[in-house]
């Protein structure tokens, strides 16, 4: 990570969802991958991208997830990408293990970036999720006698929270009327999106077009799709005042207090839907 100065501030995470499908379907996840979207993202796009900002912003930490990043076919590719534009950043890979056998040259690409790093994200404790996460289990341990692999497990399913209301044609937004309050319970509140070439300020609003592409959502989305990223070609100081910002009107999509909640077995998708192909 380059040393922050007035011109480059540090973003403490910047992410990128290379893959819009899941073979999971997480009721409120942020991304919406549980309401059967599908697509990648080019290896080429994101090298686009992330060109425009890495002499603009430094990143202490740098992830790549989805949806489910282990969709994509060239997810080991991302690993060398992320550290040509930010050399210093930390890299994770946040997956929920299940599709890691497509990927045998991960844990060669892991293992030669000591800054680099695997999480497992698991999303339920019942007996049959947990069975069908013995054999990832097991080759992470492989991949970890036989290169050294630096993985962690993340209990998701502890801390989920809801993010919206309902689903698909029937989503809406949490109105508490109080961005204040949902900023600083916002477990992803520091976690900004490289999207189509521009910074976001989080995964639900990055997505809500691809939502709202979908489906018939209400119009108390309307002010949210309205939500303008910042563009490559923004000043210095739009950048310094982006970097900075906490708490703005956009927040109010979400809860203003902590909606924890026990998610149910993920690994059917809702209403019989098929799962997203890529």
């Amino acid at each position: 990570m380059s040393e922050p100065s007035p011109e480059r501030p540090v973003f403490r995470k910047l992410e990128l969802h290379v893959a819009h499908g899941c073979n999971l379907s997480c009721e409120s996840c942020s991304h919406y991958s549980n309401h059967a979207h599908a697509g990648i993202v080019s290896l080429e796009d994101a090298d686009r991208g992330m060109a425009l900002w890495s002499h603009r912003v430094s990143v202490t930490r740098f992830s790549l997830l989805g949806g489910e990043p282990t969709i994509h076919p060239e997810l080991p590719r991302f690993v060398g990408l992320v550290r040509k534009h930010w050399p210093r950043t930390n890299i994770e890979i946040v997956s929920n293990g299940f599709f890691l056998h497509r990927h045998p040259s991960l844990p060669a690409v892991l293992a030669a970036d000591p800054d680099a790093r695997l999480v497992i994200s698991v999303h339920h404790m019942a007996q049959e999720y947990q069975e069908k996460l013995k054999p990832v289990f097991a080759l992470l341990q492989e991949w970890r006698r036989d290169h050294g692999v630096v993985a962690t497990i993340r209990p998701a399913h502890k801390n989920w929270t809801r993010r919206y209301e309902g689903f698909g044609d029937t989503m809406l937004p949490f109105e508490d009327a109080d961005p204040r309050a949902s900023w600083e319970t916002c477990p992803a509140r520091h976690c900004k999106q490289l999207l189509d070439g521009r910074i976001w300020k989080c995964a639900p609003l990055a997505y809500l077009p691809m939502q709202k592409a979908k489906y018939r959502l209400s119009e108390k989305w309307d002010p949210y799709l309205d939500y303008q990223p910042l563009e490559p070609d923004c000043s210095p100081a739009e950048l310094q005042a982006f970097a900075a910002l906490e708490d703005e009107v956009a927040c109010g999509m979400c809860p203003a207090k902590e909606r924890l909640f026990e998610l149910p077995v993920p690994l059917r998708p809702p209403r019989s839907r098929a799962i997203p192909a890529v």
